[in-house]
């Protein structure tokens, strides 16, 4: 079969499973067994496929069918302009959490320690230490899979980042940051039954923020001021329902909130500074 029939094929396949993008993602995921870029794969689409690459294909595609995240299936996804693996355990970096690592390396001051809790893939951490040199970050997670994925990034991308496993600040009794960020749990258990088929095979524990999705704002808002040196800041990612609630929280145990948008006009980041104790 030429490349053009595949893909034909395949598109085919993916829209009756109901994934989205069909076409794009049949090409993505073709272009990555031929290791051609995609365009240049659809100029050149009277080709054959020699055997051993299209039953690659094949069991991608059916992957696909089966609404795994492309970024799993590939093995691989930008973020910060940087490349990361992802897999089963992790999820997948989202470009909306690139505003809450924009604000962060505005913020930071030169030299700053940052604490990422609940790194997952290790994106947060691995571009703030890659983008702001000089920086001193610390993450943590409770999954030794996301760890070892994160580890692994840091190597890929040459960051140096020291990874403890901790539930949020379990392990760093004593220790101060310039900067804590998160993306927790978010999403609340009914939502949770609405996800995308794709969001389904990301790893629950990285999703479910309890009844209401504010669990983990709730523990870390009153835990992080032991670990934030005065004049320290606080980021959150949050849901786009979430602003009014963890403001609140941050009012309450940290400072006078702030708040931003994503690039969809969506609230996505709330934040404080540690008010000083002088002040």
């Amino acid at each position: 079969m030429t490349i053009r029939e595949i893909l034909k094929e395949a598109t085919a396949r993916l829209e009756r499973a109901g994934v989205p993008n069909a076409d794009y993602d049949a090409a993505q995921m073709l272009a990555h067994v031929l290791g051609e870029d995609t365009l240049m794969m659809r100029l050149n689409n009277h080709r054959a496929v020699e055997e051993t690459k299209r039953a690659a294909y094949e069991a991608m595609l059916a992957r696909r069918e089966a609404r795994e995240p492309m970024q799993y299936i590939l093995g691989e996804t930008g973020f910060m302009g940087l490349t990361f693996h992802v897999g089963p355990g992790v999820l997948c970096p989202r470009p909306d959490t690139e505003i809450l690592c924009e604000e962060a390396l505005l913020r930071l001051p030169e030299g700053g320690r940052v604490l990422d809790i609940g790194t997952g893939s290790g994106a947060l951490a691995v571009s703030i230490a890659r983008l702001a040199p000089g920086s001193r970050v610390t993450a943590v997670d409770v999954s030794e899979t996301a760890l070892a994925i994160a580890g692994e990034n840091a190597r890929l991308n040459g960051a140096d980042v020291r990874f403890v496993r901790s539930d949020c600040f379990g392990a760093l009794a004593g220790e101060t940051f310039d900067m804590i960020v998160s993306n927790p749990p978010y999403i609340d258990r009914q939502e949770m039954e609405t996800l995308m088929p794709e969001v389904q095979h990301e790893p629950a524990l990285a999703l479910c923020g309890g009844e209401d999705g504010l669990d983990f704002y709730r523990r870390i808002s009153r835990e992080a001021g032991a670990h934030l040196s005065d004049g320290g800041v606080l980021l959150f990612e949050i849901g786009w329902k979430q602003k009014d609630a963890v403001a609140a929280l941050l009012a309450r145990h940290i400072g006078e909130p702030f708040a931003l948008r994503d690039y969809g006009g969506n609230w996505r980041v709330v934040g404080a500074v540690k008010e000083r104790r002088d002040a």
